[in-house]
C-alpha cells in the first residue's frame, strides 16, 4: 500500500524553461529573445549531461555549480556569453522558477488523502528551499531531500536510498513521480512504484526498466496514489 509520494523537482514541479522565457520578454535583453528556445534547451541538456558525468567519474559538485556551468556553455553556443547582465539575470530567475499550474492542486489532493509528500532532487538545499518558498508549496511537503546528502547525482541508487532513510518506508510504499523519463525508469528499477509525467509527449527512453505509469501532467497522480 502506498504511503508516500515523492516528486522530482526541476521539470516536474518547476518549469526549467521559464527563466529563459521571462528574460526574453524583458526589453533590456532584447538580443536574447531570438535565442531563448535554444538557450533553454541547451542549458537543460548540459545541466543533465554534466550531472551524469560527475556522478560516473566521482567529481561531484553541487547542482548550483553545475547549473551555472551548463548556462555558460549554452550562452557561448548562442554567441551570448559576453552579453552584459544576462547570465546573472537568468540564474536569479532559476532560483525562483515558476511552478507548473498543476502542482498546488495535486499536492492539496494528496494531503487531503493523508498521503505523505516529499521532493527528491538533484538540487542543492538552498536552491530547493528558494524554489519551494517562491511557489508557496512548503506547507504541502513533509520533506525536501537533496542529493547532497548522498554526494552523488541521480540516478545513483544512493540517492533513492535517501527516501527510506528519511521516512522508514519500504520501496513498494513509495510512488516516485518525475517528468524525466530516465529518472522515472531508474526509480522503477530501484523498486519504487513510478509515474512518468511526460509533459512534452516524448518517446520512452530505451533503458532496462520502464515507468509503471505514464501521465500527461500531475492531475492524475493523486488517483494513482490513492489506488495504490
Amino acid at each position: 500500500m502506498l504511503k508516500l509520494v515523492v516528486f522530482d523537482a526541476y521539470g516536474t514541479l518547476f518549469d526549467v524553461a521559464a527563466p529563459a522565457r521571462r528574460v526574453a520578454a524583458e526589453p533590456q535583453f532584447a538580443p536574447f529573445a531570438p535565442h531563448c528556445g535554444a538557450v533553454a534547451r541547451d542549458w537543460r541538456q548540459k545541466q543533465l549531461e554534466y550531472s551524469w558525468i560527475r556522478a560516473v567519474t566521482g567529481a561531484h559538485a553541487d547542482f548550483w555549480t553545475v547549473t551555472g556551468e551548463a548556462l555558460d556553455w549554452a550562452l557561448d553556443a548562442s554567441g551570448l556569453g559576453a552579453e552584459a547582465g544576462l547570465r546573472d539575470r537568468l540564474l536569479a530567475l532559476y532560483r525562483e522558477p515558476d511552478a507548473y499550474a498543476d502542482v498546488a492542486p495535486a499536492l492539496a489532493r494528496l494531503r487531503a488523502a493523508r498521503l505523505g509528500t516529499a521532493i527528491l532532487s538533484n538540487g542543492e538545499p538552498a536552491m530547493l528551499d528558494a524554489a519551494v518558498e517562491a511557489a508557496g508549496i512548503g506547507g504541502s511537503l513533509d520533506a525536501i531531500l537533496s542529493v547532497e546528502a548522498a554526494g552523488v547525482f541521480k540516478p545513483a541508487r544512493a540517492v533513492y536510498d535517501l527516501v527510506g532513510q528519511e521516512f522508514g518506508t519500504a520501496k513498494d510504499e513509495v510512488l516516485f513521480v518525475s517528468a524525466n523519463g530516465w529518472d522515472a525508469a531508474a526509480a522503477s528499477g530501484y523498486g519504487f512504484a513510478t509515474a512518468w509525467v511526460n509533459r512534452g509527449g516524448a518517446p520512452r527512453d530505451r533503458l532496462p526498466w520502464l515507468p509503471d505509469h505514464e501521465l500527461a501532467d500531475l492531475s492524475g497522480v493523486p488517483e494513482l496514489a490513492e489506488a495504490g
